[in-house]
């Protein structure tokens, strides 16, 4: 109850902070938190359970000081230099997978991958799907490959490249992208979790639009006839990203609100 209270305030879900911290400390999953409530914490759990407090405390996310976040129900490692999957961002899985239900063997094309969040997402429920997915930092590509062969799914690969520089020319029935989108003067980047999280993984140039704008530039050169382009962006580029679209020649274009109600992704068909 006591940590509980310090975290008041200082965390949107304090309970839940405390039981993850508790789990970690005990290494246990969180149903031997009811099955076993008399049980005690030895002396040096405790002293470890207090410190991983104050680290939340500090602002910390929960998420680097346990090394690791659930993204549709998979157990990723992450670090500081990845962005920390959203919840919100499952979304952008579910679009993806609605948009290849008919499709047989799909190549899919998943750009700035971080954590390798989407494509390990999208691998594990298309077995017969090839994926390829790129993140700029040979060290975040080492995290992802990490969460790769941890979860044993082999029809994922990575490589290295700032969006589609290192990419080999070929064509792909998807490409997805969660790109920095966020202005560099937002307010909001110096509060809560993003604080700690890598701003070249959130910030982008253009009031957050020139990533977004990079990638459906040069896009159709990578998608087959008919292949579509789905990216995730702020909740207020639904039109930018759009026009950008439908500029680019991109047909079909539409988007869709995330969890929370905003306007979170967009996609359109490369129809030529």
């Amino acid at each position: 109850m006591a940590m509980r209270q310090r975290l008041m305030g200082l965390s949107d879900s304090p309970d839940l902070d405390v039981s993850l911290l508790l789990c970690h400390c005990l290494e246990k999953p969180r149903s031997y938190l009811y099955s076993w409530p008399e049980s005690e914490l030895a002396p040096e759990q405790e002293k470890h359970f207090r410190h991983l407090v104050d680290r939340r405390i500090a602002g910390e996310p929960i998420a680097h000081i346990l090394g690791e976040r659930d993204f549709w129900s998979l157990p990723l490692a992450v670090s500081p230099l990845t962005l920390i999957p959203r919840p919100d961002t499952e979304c952008l899985v579910e679009r993806a997978l609605g948009i290849l239900a008919e499709q047989v063997n799909p190549k899919i094309l998943d750009l700035g991958t971080g954590t390798g969040a989407i494509a390990l997402a999208l691998a594990s429920e298309r077995s017969d799907a090839d994926i390829l997915a790129s993140d700029f930092s040979s060290d975040v590509v080492a995290l992802a490959e990490r969460n790769r062969d941890t979860l044993g799914l082999s029809n994922v690969r990575l490589v290295c490249s700032s969006w589609f520089d290192s990419i080999p020319v070929q064509r792909f029935n998807l490409i997805v992208s969660n790109p920095p989108y966020i202005d560099p003067d937002d307010p909001h980047l110096s509060e809560g979790d993003v604080r700690f999280e890598p701003s070249s993984a959130l910030v982008a140039a253009e009031g957050g639009m020139a990533d977004l704008r990079s990638i459906i530039g040069a896009a159709p050169d990578y998608l087959i006839a008919g292949g579509e382009l789905l990216l995730e962006h702020g909740y207020s580029q639904g039109e930018q990203v759009r026009t950008a679209l439908i500029e680019r020649g991109f047909s079909n274009v539409a988007s869709q609100a995330d969890y929370g109600g905003n306007e979170r992704m967009t996609w359109g068909a490369w129809l030529t």
